[in-house]
């Protein structure tokens, strides 16, 4: 279950890098320590075909890296995060060598879990919205569809059939079936 610390501490970028490998996941957004376990089987196979699909988008057009975590992503200077899958461009242009090469992200994606949500659909959202990442999706596997999320939105995009993402404008969009890879993941 996803939960802040007991302790009622302000948490640095530092700290949370500083804690044993259990296992879980630890992220700091604004000094508020996140702790998720091992996600399920359902998550991680949803992961592994958005990545898929993703990947070969973005090595097919040639913009950004798609990477997964467990990563260290501070897009703030005391705040790290870890999405699920993320599309980095790395500050000069060059190719990523470390995780403070990110410059900004393309696209940050969140699978929900149960122990997640709040996190993923608030604290996440808004700490991305003012990150400047240009979009933001939440995959619900209950719902069977996907959040699209940009900066200053005050509501998301709600997509059950066909998401569109087009990172750069000179290039034609991802058309991404919502439809046929929730029925991949789940039936």
């Amino acid at each position: 279950m996803a939960m802040p610390a007991l302790e009622s501490q302000y948490w640095t970028a530092a700290e949370v890098r500083a804690l044993p490998e259990d296992g879980k996941r630890y992220e700091c957004i604004d000094g508020e320590l996140l702790v998720t376990p091992a996600p399920r089987l359902l998550h991680q196979r949803m992961l592994s075909e958005l990545q898929h699909l993703i990947r070969t988008f973005v090595k097919q057009v040639g913009v950004g890296e798609v990477i997964h975590s467990p990563a260290d992503v501070e897009l703030k200077a005391g705040s790290l995060v870890q999405p699920d899958i993320f599309v980095a461009v790395s500050r000069d242009g060059s190719r990523l060598r470390t995780w403070s090469d990110i410059g900004t992200l393309l696209l940050a994606v969140e699978v929900l879990s149960p122990s997640t949500a709040r996190y993923d659909r608030v604290l996440k959202r808004k700490f991305y919205q003012r990150a400047g990442v240009r979009e933001y999706w939440i995959v619900d596997l209950d719902a069977r569809l996907i959040e699209r999320w940009t900066p200053g939105q005050d509501r998301p995009e709600v997509v059950s059939d066909t998401l569109e993402w087009q990172p750069a404008e000179a290039i034609a969009p991802l058309g991404l079936d919502v439809a046929a890879l929730f029925a991949l993941v789940l039936d």
